[in-house]
């Protein structure tokens, strides 16, 4: 049947034990007056048969078949490739279910261009077909031995149809890049005219190597007792190949020795043994194994070898690990029945077996995987392989959910959605993948990712994140409005004003154009990394995108739900920076809350979510004076020590000022130390988590010894305030000072981290390289607040007592008697003893108590701020400069020593003689 635009094939089957000629039929179909056509949309249409003519003719008894061609038609390409009919001559198989059967064959010539000769491996060979008529549709495939794949646009395969020339109006070529051993087979162009196919086969071949070389070692480690050497056994694994390759391999890159091949299933075995020194190198010892194609191409695997040389630390053997040197990571090839890949383990510096890394994939979700990568490729990058590759990711995503491996088959199902994330920017997918999508996605989320360190995690998420936002921005909505999941919540809007709500997260946006897609995720925040000021995450993350849309400025607004006993935290509306990976407030605004919704604004979309902080303790402002004044500090304890050596012998004269010294000269030391280590972790993204426990425990321990010493001070000066004639013996008060300023502060220490550790709970926040604080009497943080509340209290009572014992000396001497010397008296012992005593850190304990939106929350947090941070200073003004012994003393030295001479010897001669 022929109109002015289009050409149809019709097949007739006609079943009666008569044999009918085919002839007699179409004289039949010509005398009807019009047939009813069923169109693509569901039209109907009716079409008159303008000409017929037979072009193939079928005879089918029983098994038995044969099918001609009429004169001026030849088989088509489909029965040539598919059934070895390929001239005028009768054709034996069954092709009547063919269409077409056969096609006219002097106008329609498929020409083809290929490589004459095999490719080399990672080459970019071009393929082309020629056809001299205009055509409908072109279009790709690769067969192999009981595969075949459509082709498409991906990150290997690259389809031009702008090739034609004058001699051929229609050309499609194919270029492959980086070609692997995937690409070998044979590839099938087809011009598509109406139901008409032309199509032409060329046969690709490739010098292959390996794209995967698997290495064993037994054993897995070499311990040296002694011996000169130790032997091991080295077996590389390949998948079979048609290739023959030359094989050898080297140890160290030294020798050369060649190797045969055995098969092993479906894989070439390579197996040698390896003689390892153990006399120390300062390079790991290692094993290469080499594969030489055809084409002189190269591959090479290697293999390190953990050697124990003798007398250095090991861990020792432990289930399947076997004794393993200190700073070397040991392979496990080995999994589960069901699952590939490796296991991994790390024994540390300190001779320590760190946790077991798994990296053993259930096997149906490694076929998955395989299949995302090659539909990233363009390899068999169809709707109808979209379709299975998210099934089988759902379906995986249920399985063993308790299993010790569950965080290697959620890092291979977040790399499958990432994958396929990508393909979707050159391969749009239909809505019909979003439901499997959906599930799998959240099922992942029901776990806590707890196998895996911070790092690890805080990489799943970000990525897990970006794919599905990039995937749901990419597929093609047409009729669904929602997609809706136990930790996700997905919907769509296409009119102008959107209002919805996802787990009761209300959006609002006003646009002219576009497809608003909104994805609300639990389970998610916890898993992402945050540094954002000192805030605490929601549970709710929610994710817009905008597609086809042209407007400029932009503005949504959300409505974050939160719990009423929360209602006094102040609160941050932030979005995911991809770029820091990590949360950012730049153009989204906190605008209001009425107690039961946080309403966020921003002029931009992406990833939103609320965090919420007791305070925003940290802002540039502070940090600035935080850095500065511990900066200052430390310099003048620096300078204050120094005097205190060069003073020492002058003033320590009696046993009080002995005590005296003693005391602030610890206080100094253990001030310093902090003040260095609090430096030291004033960038705790950029610190590891050792260095910044490590950094936890000194500031712990050295401001806790610093506020023990103060007590210490506080206790001696009460003591010779009220016990006049019975003062400390010189013996005693050391003894008791010691114990009190290092071995308490020790204990606490000790104890808390003790007990974090047994009850599970964190000691130490990697956010801020400090203490935790959960909530009343609960986290780390108590450890450092109740004892240095209680030395607080203590200080202060004994500055009371200095006081009123001042004021009753006044009272009672008649010289002293009037009421502005002793409020001098007063003033000048506060502020000698304020900083000597740490009476400043009180004010720390208020701003605990102080909610941020408090007018005096920040007068508190710079008072403490700027008071604490120049206690260094202050240290050094009072406990130096402001006690005249030691100011004169000091003065006497800078003055002998700019002199010189007599000044400096009678110095000399005076300390000698107390000395002795």
């Amino acid at each position: 049947m022929v109109t002015t635009t289009d050409v149809y094939m019709a097949e007739l089957v006609v079943e009666s034990n008569i044999t009918l000629e085919a002839q007699t039929v179409l004289s039949i179909l010509s005398s009807t007056v019009a047939i009813q056509v069923n169109g693509s949309k569901g039209d109907v249409y009716s079409v008159n048969l303008a000409s017929s003519e037979l072009m193939a003719e079928c005879l089918l008894i029983g098994d038995e078949s044969s099918c001609n061609c009429s004169t001026g038609y030849v088989w088509s390409n489909t029965v040539c490739y598919n059934y070895n009919c390929c001239r005028e001559t009768e054709c034996t198989a069954n092709v009547s279910h063919i269409v077409p059967l056969c096609i006219a064959k002097v106008t329609r010539l498929v020409r083809v261009e290929k490589p004459s000769s095999a490719v080399c491996y990672q080459s970019e060979p071009e393929l082309k077909c020629f056809l001299n008529e205009t055509v409908d549709d072109t279009s790709w495939s690769l067969s192999r031995p009981n595969e075949y794949f459509k082709l498409n646009d991906g990150s290997v395969v690259q389809q031009n149809l702008n090739c034609a020339t004058p001699d051929y109006q229609s050309c499609i070529s194919l270029k492959l890049k980086k070609l692997t051993g995937i690409w070998e087979g044979t590839y099938q162009c087809e011009f598509l005219t109406g139901s008409i196919a032309h199509t032409a086969r060329i046969s690709l071949k490739v010098a292959l190597l390996p794209d995967v070389i698997t290495l064993k070692i037994d054993p897995l480690t070499v311990q040296c007792d002694g011996n000169p050497s130790s032997q091991i056994k080295v077996t590389a694994f390949i998948p079979k190949s048609s290739e023959s390759y030359k094989v050898w391999w080297s140890l160290n890159g030294d020798q050369k020795s060649e190797l045969q091949n055995k098969t092993n299933g479906e894989q070439l075995e390579y197996t040698f043994n390896a003689d390892i020194s153990c006399q120390e190198t300062s390079e790991p010892q290692y094993v290469n194994i080499t594969f030489e194609n055809r084409k002189g191409q190269t591959k090479t695997a290697r293999v390190d070898i953990p050697v124990i040389y003798a007398g250095k630390g090991f861990c020792e053997e432990e289930d399947l690990w076997p004794v393993t040197p200190a700073g070397d990571t040991v392979l496990n090839q080995t999994c589960p029945e069901g699952r590939t890949g490796y296991r991994s383990r790390t024994c540390s510096e300190g001779r320590v077996w760190m946790d077991v890394f798994s990296n053993c994939v259930n096997a149906q979700l490694m076929k998955v995987v395989n299949a995302a990568d090659n539909f990233l490729k363009g390899l068999g990058a169809t709707q109808e392989v979209a379709l299975n590759i998210f099934e089988g990711l759902k379906n995986s995503s249920t399985v063993d959910p308790d299993s010790s491996n569950k965080e290697a088959d959620i890092s291979a199902s977040i790399g499958i959605l990432d994958t396929m994330s990508m393909a979707s920017k050159q391969i749009r997918l239909g809505e019909e993948v979003l439901p499997d999508l959906v599930d799998a996605a959240s099922n992942m989320l029901n776990n806590t990712w707890s196998g895996v360190n911070n790092s690890v995690r805080h990489s799943m998420s970000s990525n897990y994140l970006m794919a599905m936002e990039g995937l749901v921005k990419n597929i093609n909505v047409n009729k669904s409005n929602s997609f809706i999941s136990e930790n996700l919540n997905i919907k769509f809007c296409t009119i102008k004003d959107c209002n919805m709500s996802l787990f009761d997260i209300g959006v609002i946006l006003n646009k002219t154009t576009g497809i608003l897609k909104i994805m609300a995720m639990k389970n998610l925040m916890g898993k992402l990394k945050n540094t954002f000021h000192e805030t605490e995450h929601t549970d709710l993350l929610l994710s817009a995108t905008l597609n086809n849309n042209n407007d400029s400025d932009l503005e949504i607004q959300l409505d974050f739900p939160f719990k009423k006993e929360k209602s006094n935290r102040k609160f941050h509306c932030v979005f995911w920076d991809v770029k820091k990976s990590d949360w950012s407030d730049e153009g989204c605004f906190f605008r209001s809350s009425d107690g039961e919704n946080i309403r966020c604004e921003c002029h931009h979309l992406t990833a939103f979510s609320v965090l919420m902080a007791k305070g925003d303790i940290s802002t540039e402002t502070l940090d600035t004076i935080t850095t500065v004044g511990l900066s200052v500090s430390v310099f003048s304890l620096l300078l204050f020590l120094a005097i205190e050596f060069l003073v020492w012998s002058a003033v320590v004269k009696s046993n009080l000022s002995h005590f005296r010294h003693t005391a602030i000269v610890n206080i100094a030391v253990f001030l310093l130390l902090a003040d260095c280590s609090f430096l030291a972790s004033t960038s705790p993204e950029s610190l590891s988590d050792t260095t910044c426990f490590v950094l936890t425990v000194c500031k712990h321990l050295f401001y806790l010894a610093m506020f023990t010493w103060m007590l210490c001070m506080s206790v001696m000066l009460v003591h010779q305030l009220i016990f006049v004639f019975n003062p400390l013996r010189k013996r005693v008060f050391m003894f008791l000072s010691s114990i009190l300023g290092y071995v308490v502060p020790i204990l606490i220490v000790g104890s808390s981290y003790i007990y974090c550790k047994y009850t599970y709970r964190a000691y130490y926040d990697k956010k801020t390289c400090w203490l935790v604080f959960e909530r009343l009497l609960e986290g780390s943080m108590h450890a450092f607040l109740i004892p240095v509340g209680t030395i607080m209290m203590t200080n202060l009572f004994s500055m009371v007592v200095v006081i009123v014992t001042l004021v009753k000396s006044s009272v009672q001497d008649s010289s002293k008697t009037e009421d502005k010397d002793t409020a001098k008296g007063i003033l000048k012992v506060v502020l000698i003893l304020t900083p000597i005593f740490g009476v400043t850190w009180i004010i720390g304990f208020f701003l605990l108590m102080l909610e941020p939106d408090n007018p005096m929350f920040e007068v508190a947090n710079y008072s403490f701020t700027i008071l604490n941070s120049f206690q260094g200073l202050f240290l050094l003004i009072t406990g130096c400069f402001a006690e005249q012994k030691v100011r004169e003393e000091f003065i006497k030295i800078l003055t002998g020593k700019s002199r010189g001479g007599d000044t400096s010897k009678n110095f000399t001669s005076t300390t000698n003689t107390k000395d002795k």
